[in-house]
């Protein structure tokens, strides 16, 4: 009978966690525009402790990164690495993020996925997340 998987432990990010974060990010190809250092220290600024990352046998393989402006809840840079995908991962650092947000009176959680990533869309309805009508605008205050 093969070993299970060890089970996933998710905790706060720490400064030794950002060059494998990164490369979660870039394996799970979520690298687009933004520097990701300056990502990382940015979320460094405000709730720092929310900023988890989930480990499987001492090994990084996921992040979540939670926001919270009083009004609406973010969920930015959900990553599991691809060869863990599928196992319940993203469900757990989804429900650890609701968690937090909740505790502090959040009502809803907003979050954006690439139009054509309907992989991921398709997880996201799986936690009863729905597309609305709305058209995401954006501008940078700062370039990378």
């Amino acid at each position: 009978m093969p070993n299970p998987e060890p089970t996933l432990t998710i905790r706060p990010f720490r400064a030794d966690d950002e060059d494998a974060v990164i490369a979660l990010w870039r394996a799970c190809e979520m690298l687009r525009w933004s520097d990701p250092r300056k990502d990382v220290a940015r979320k460094l600024r405000v709730n720092p402790e929310w900023f988890l990352v989930g480990e499987l046998g001492g090994r990084l393989m996921a992040s979540c990164m939670v926001g919270y402006e009083g009004h609406r809840g973010w969920i930015n840079f959900l990553a599991i690495a691809p060869e863990h995908q599928g196992g319940g991962h993203g469900q757990a650092l989804m429900a650890e993020a609701e968690r937090i947000l909740r505790r502090v009176g959040c009502a809803k959680i907003n979050l954006q996925v690439r139009a054509q990533n309907k992989k991921v869309i398709g997880f996201y309805e799986r936690l009863g997340f729905a597309t609305e009508d709305l058209v995401n605008l954006g501008k940078r205050l700062e370039r990378d």
